[in-house]
C-alpha cells in the first residue's frame, strides 16, 4: 500500500517537474504557459495533456510552446498556430467547425436517441400490460379451449 502511494506521488512530482524546468518573467506567463498546455493534447499518449505527457514529442511541443509564450504570442495565436501544426486532434476541446461538427452532435443525438427509447419502451410495456386478459377472460379461454379439445 505504502509503494503504490509512494509511486503515484513521485509520478505526480516528475510530471509536474517538466514544467518546473521552464523559467519565466512574470507568474502571468506562467499561468498561461500552465493553461495552454492542459488546453494542448499530447499526439504520442492521446489521453494527456501536454503537461502531463512524460513523451519525448510533448517536452518538444511544451518547448514551442514556452517560446510562443515568452515570445508574448496571444493564446488565440498559438492555439491556432498548434492548431495548423497538428490538426484539430491537438486540441483537448475541439472547436465547432464543418470538420468537428458531427463530433459535437453525436453526444446529443445519442441522448435524443435514449430519451426516444426510453419512451417507447415504456409505451409500448403500458400498452401490453393493458393488453392483458383479466382472471375472467383467461378462464373462458381456458373453458373454449376445454371445449374444443373434448370436441376434438
Amino acid at each position: 500500500m505504502r509503494a503504490n502511494v509512494l509511486l503515484i506521488l513521485l509520478t505526480a512530482l516528475s510530471a509536474s517537474a517538466q514544467i518546473v524546468d521552464f523559467s519565466f518573467a512574470s507568474r502571468e506567463q506562467e499561468a498561461r504557459f500552465r493553461d495552454l498546455a492542459e488546453q494542448l493534447r499530447c499526439l504520442v499518449c492521446q489521453n494527456q495533456s501536454l503537461a502531463d505527457s512524460n513523451a519525448e514529442l510533448a517536452q518538444d511541443l511544451r518547448v514551442e510552446l514556452y517560446e510562443q509564450v515568452i515570445d508574448g504570442k496571444s493564446d488565440e495565436h498559438i492555439l491556432g498556430f498548434m492548431t495548423a501544426r497538428y490538426g484539430e486532434f491537438i486540441l483537448y476541446k475541439p472547436r465547432l467547425s464543418v470538420n468537428t461538427v458531427l463530433l459535437w452532435c453525436i453526444p446529443f443525438i445519442l441522448l435524443l436517441a435514449g430519451i426516444f427509447s426510453l419512451v417507447r419502451f415504456s409505451r409500448l410495456r403500458s400498452e401490453a400490460e393493458l393488453a392483458k386478459p383479466s382472471e375472467q377472460q383467461l378462464s373462458r379461454i381456458r373453458e373454449l379451449l376445454d371445449g374444443e379439445i373434448q370436441e376434438k
